[in-house]
């Protein structure tokens, strides 16, 4: 494992190709579950498949886990949407894997990627969600967020974002903002093309559903990104979402 420290890498970087696709986690504070979740990834790598971990500051030793199961492993200034653009920026794929620490792919989700990275055709897409937890609830929300998503084709990074990198750059990556990227770079995405909308599911955790209350937490996403639809900034937005939190 390489370890760098980085802090603006400009997304036109090149380096060798030399996997067919890179998975790029962005972390923070994931001690208690990120040994596991690289674990279940090894496979891939196995397959031609770049893992990197891009770790945003964490206080809990996250990055000292990673050692020997992934390609490399960042360190960056906080934000999600900063660190995913710094794991890109040094990935080696052809094609991006945007993956939380919260979501694990299935069987069946990793036998499509394999599919998908396969071909080099310029294309993006997302998968359907599962929501793990005991909230009756929770299928109904993964339900509303798949069938949303077809719809409109915005992805969440709860659905694991894949895009070729050609496509990538064309639209300089994730819009560094504190809230609502993934929103944002589905809405960027799909101005080229439509999302393709795998039906197999990655899984996602209920936690953060089940800890601040389900039916808490979709008033505040729905009125979030309402607002952000009619033009409220994510740095406006992003005060309200961890005051409610």
């Amino acid at each position: 494992m390489s370890e760098h420290h980085v802090s603006h890498i400009p997304l036109d970087r090149t380096s060798p190709v030399i996997f067919k696709a890179s998975v790029i986690i962005p972390v923070l504070n994931e001690a208690p579950h990120l040994q596991s979740r690289l674990l279940a990834l090894q496979a891939l790598r196995e397959q031609g498949v770049e893992l990197v971990v891009v770790d945003g500051g964490s206080q809990d030793g996250s990055p000292k886990l990673t050692k020997g199961l992934v390609d490399q492993c960042l360190v960056s200034e906080r934000g999600r949407a900063r660190q995913m653009n710094q794991g890109a920026a040094v990935a080696r794929g052809t094609w991006l894997v945007f993956l939380h620490a919260d979501t694990a792919l299935t069987p069946a989700a990793t036998q499509r990627l394999m599919t998908v990275i396969a071909a080099d055709t310029p294309s993006w897409g997302r998968f359907n969600v599962r929501i793990i937890g005991q909230h009756p609830m929770l299928r109904v929300i993964a339900w509303m967020m798949n069938r949303r998503s077809c719809l409109t084709s915005i992805a969440t990074g709860d659905q694991c974002i894949l895009v070729h990198r050609e496509l990538f750059n064309t639209i300089s990556g994730y819009p560094e903002q504190p809230l609502m990227e993934d929103i944002e770079l589905s809405r960027r995405l799909k101005f080229k093309m439509s999302a393709q909308c795998w039906p197999e599911t990655v899984e996602t955790s209920g936690r953060r559903w089940e800890q601040q209350g389900v039916w808490r937490t979709i008033l505040l996403m729905w009125s979030l990104r309402w607002r952000y639809w009619r033009g409220a900034s994510a740095e406006q937005l992003v005060k309200e979402y961890y005051e409610c939190k």
